[in-house]
């Protein structure tokens, strides 16, 4: 505690043994009427003296002021500090009144003038995910308009959920958290996708790492959020609001819609950004008036604290500021962060640190050769920028996805030239020669005089031994091959298999550009064909038996007598994808009297009420 807010220390002289009054002494009247009457007289001297006035700079809405009662010189729950209205800068203990009721304090812990000097933007995007989506979706040949309800869904506890929503989605009703199902029975006509959980971070966190030109200290916040501690940095774009406006529009050129604000702390800019005005900017002095209005859920507490909030009456932060601290202390005094609204409340205010933590940029590999005079093809040039770079990675423990070759002309014109690998590699030769064909794409103009060769997307490289000969069998050969494929005919060209979660056959399996993951083993799946046909190919049954497969069919003109099978293996319709009244399919391995084998199923069941007879059909051939 400063010197301002310190008890008065009473010193107690030491204690006399008490006297025995002398046999025969009396105590005079008149000696005791004239000391009351002297006690008297200087007590009402005392009153009318004149009380120091008010100070000015005091709020007269500050929250500590609640019902107008007299708040107690000292409390327990926490320990007060400077604030605004208590005193001026640089007071002395011996310029602060003396008398418990010229000292007025607040509600809590009073707020620190340093941390209100910061200055944290908060970004919120509240469509990242959906947007993200339709960003890919857009160059995909079926792509859904925008009127459509659409909406993002990922695995819970009792069924996939809503994850995320287009703005159709949003005015028909359909909300986050939500159950498919539900969803469903409200919007038949809803398309839903499964979301990518780790496709969104890893784009997140490299958004925020983006975001550093407009500051250096950028952070992930949530699912959907960023912040940035902006001190200091507003100057350099023209103040806040210009800042502001320059990263929502840099934002809306990428296809994401933002919700910006600033203010003295992380709470504050957090609910500010998703409760308050378009570009809200706070300032310490305005804080408390500018977060009172808000919704307690801006305290960023878990729904069961909210709740219980509400059921309380406190609907704002206000209500909830205007409560004596006490009486909260006493029901959250051991709760944590998340359902602690004193120390979130604290946080926003500024009574709490809430630092931003940036995580340190990424290491950056890049090496240069300048030239004593002007050339005009680099590739002499190259092999020793390659086999420099490559040990600088080997020495940090990385590896190269994507290398690019800069040169600089003479003219002041800068070219350059990239080329990506499907996973990371620091093996020189292997580097170098993903650039042939290339170079002779570069104009050199009339030469240059500077080459640089950097690594712009590094991975780490953990090297570990597989066989016994001491040489590692991790699929380098087959990247290798990838990656020269790629650079050939194109990153877009090459595609390879990838296996999702899904029961229908069809959907289980997708592909991607082979350059968009590092590749990996075949994940084939246990009595599944290597080859299915999509759609699947009808069969006309010649001969049926009433439990099992077909004993004879004829498929592509061909008879086919089952001699063996095996099954059925019964596979029901998805029914967060499906349309209402999709059949169930019971498949069967069979083989016939030539020995190939089929993978055939059986579309619905008798009795099912989904159709007519079920019809037969050949998904896939075994061999």
């Amino acid at each position: 505690m400063k010197d301002l807010d310190k008890l008065p220390v009473l010193t107690f002289p030491p204690q006399e043994a008490p006297r025995q009054a002398t046999k025969g002494q009396t105590t005079d009247p008149d000696t005791l009427a004239r000391a009351i009457a002297a006690l008297q007289s200087a007590l009402e001297a005392e009153v009318a003296k004149p009380r120091p006035d008010p100070e000015p700079d005091l709020p007269a809405s500050d929250w500590g002021q609640s019902n107008g009662a007299q708040d107690d010189s000292f409390t327990p729950l926490g320990a007060p500090t400077w604030r605004a209205g208590q005193g001026r800068a640089g007071q002395g203990a011996s310029d602060a009144p003396k008398h418990p009721t010229q000292r007025r304090h607040t509600n809590g812990p009073a707020t620190d003038r340093q941390t209100l000097a910061r200055r944290i933007t908060a970004i919120h995007l509240p469509r990242f995910a959906i947007e993200r989506w339709q960003r890919w979706a857009a160059q995909q040949p079926d792509t859904p308009p925008q009127d459509v309800p659409m909406a993002l869904a990922v695995e819970g506890h009792h069924g996939p959920v809503i994850y995320a929503t287009n703005r159709a989605a949003e005015q028909v009703g359909v909300h986050i958290d939500a159950r498919v199902v539900d969803a469903r029975a409200l919007i038949p006509d809803l398309r839903v996708e499964f979301g990518d959980l780790d496709g969104d971070t890893r784009a997140l966190h490299r958004l925020m790492l983006w975001c550093r030109r407009w500051c250096p200290w950028t952070v992930v916040d949530g699912p959907n959020g960023l912040v940035m501690d902006t001190t200091g940095s507003d100057h350099l774009w023209g103040g806040e609001a210009a800042m502001l406006r320059e990263i929502e529009e840099r934002l809306a050129h990428l296809g994401l819609s933002a919700n910006l604000a600033t203010a003295p702390t992380h709470g504050a800019a957090w609910a500010l950004a998703r409760f308050g005005h378009v570009r809200h900017v706070a300032q310490a002095e305005t804080l408390a008036p500018d977060v009172a209005p808000l919704p307690v859920r801006a305290l960023r507490l878990k729904g069961d604290t909210i709740l219980l909030l509400k059921r309380l009456g406190l609907k704002t932060i206000g209500d909830l500021a205007a409560v004596p601290r006490a009486s909260l202390a006493r029901r959250f005094s051991r709760a944590e962060l998340v359902t602690n609204p004193l120390l979130r409340l604290d946080q926003m205010m500024g009574r709490l640190g809430e630092p931003v933590n940036a995580p340190d940029d990424p290491p950056r590999f890049a090496v240069q050769a300048q030239l004593a005079e002007p050339v005009q093809d680099p590739t002499p040039h190259l092999p020793a920028l390659c086999r420099e770079l490559c040990a600088g990675l080997d020495a940090a423990g990385f590896g190269a996805r994507r290398i690019t070759v800069t040169v600089y002309r003479t003219d002041g014109e800068v070219r350059h030239i990239t080329v990506a690998t499907a996973r990371a590699s620091r093996d020189p030769d292997h580097l170098l020669r993903l650039f042939d064909d290339k170079l002779e794409r570069l104009d050199p103009g009339f030469g240059f005089d500077l080459i640089t060769l950097g690594a712009t997307v590094i991975e780490e490289v953990s090297v570990a031994q597989t066989r016994l000969d001491g040489s590692v069998d991790d699929g380098a050969e087959l990247a290798r091959l990838i990656d020269r494929l790629s650079a050939r005919l194109g990153a877009k060209s090459v595609r390879v298999p990838d296996t999702v979660q899904s029961h229908v056959p069809e959907r289980a399996q997708i592909d991607h550009p082979a350059m968009a993951s590092a590749p990996k083993p075949a994940d084939t799946l246990r009595d599944r064909p290597i080859r299915l046909f999509h759609p699947a190919e009808e069969i006309r049954v010649v001969y049926a038996v009433p439990e099992g497969p077909p004993a004879q069919f004829i498929w592509r003109r061909l008879t086919h007598r089952v001699i063996r099978f095996a099954g059925p293996e019964r596979i029901a319709p998805e029914w967060w994808r499906d349309k209402p009244g999709t059949r169930l399919r019971d498949y069967y391995r069979i083989e016939d009297q030539t020995g190939k084998r089929f993978w055939i199923y059986r579309n619905g069941v008798l009795g099912d009420r989904r159709g007519e007879t079920p019809r037969w059909f050949v998904h896939g051939v075994f061999g």
